[in-house]
């Protein structure tokens, strides 16, 4: 007759292999926390630059504003004083001719200069407006990425109180999710349609 006695060493496989487990499960949730400690950054990082270059780009424009106006306001005066010397160039001294001829010089200089300057401060506000329009793009997968590692962490130290493993490998899909779009927070690797951009 077999017997049906179990061995006496089966609870204590039993409960090695829950130590074990649970041993696993509490660096795994160490290991996770440390990445969502890494996209948390990411997306702050991520949400400062935004800020930053939005204001800059904001300064830009409006110093390019700036540039406009004095740009327009040479442009006027060079065809005031353009205007006059047609009127007047055979009734003018020499003398006047002259002042006259150098201050639109002075003029037609003025408003290349702004004109030249205002393309450069267009450059540097396009400049900005691209790292701004980068790190939009690059936040969501930042926020996605750590609900889902705070999730991940959430359902690992549930699996270690329960020692349920099933709950555990969820844990696992999530925490390598959010891994994955933390990561493509930092480099793009890859569009996600629901992201948007």
């Amino acid at each position: 007759m077999a017997s049906s006695e179990v061995g006496p060493n089966t609870g204590d496989k039993d409960e090695s292999a829950d130590r074990l487990f649970v041993r696993r499960a509490a660096v795994t949730t160490a290991l996770i926390a440390v990445a969502l400690a890494v996209v948390g950054m990411g997306g702050s990082n991520a949400s400062q630059d935004v800020q930053l270059a939005q204001q800059q780009v904001s300064d830009q424009w409006a110093f390019y504003q700036s540039k406009v106006m004095r740009e327009h306001l040479y442009r006027i005066e060079k065809q005031h004083l353009e205007d006059d010397l047609l009127e007047k160039r055979g009734s003018l001294s020499p003398e006047a001719l002259s002042h006259k001829e150098a201050l639109l010089d002075h003029m037609r200089k003025e408003e290349e200069r702004y004109t030249a300057e205002k393309k450069e401060i267009e450059l540097v506000a396009r400049g900005h407006e691209q790292s701004r329009d980068l790190n939009q793009r690059k936040h969501p997968h930042f926020q996605f990425g750590a609900v889902l590692l705070q999730i991940a962490i959430v359902l690992a130290a549930m699996a270690i109180l329960t020692h349920a493993r099933p709950v555990f490998y969820a844990a696992l899909g999530a925490a390598a999710l959010g891994a994955l779009l933390g990561a493509n927070g930092f480099w793009l690797f890859f569009r996600v349609p629901f992201l948007g951009h």
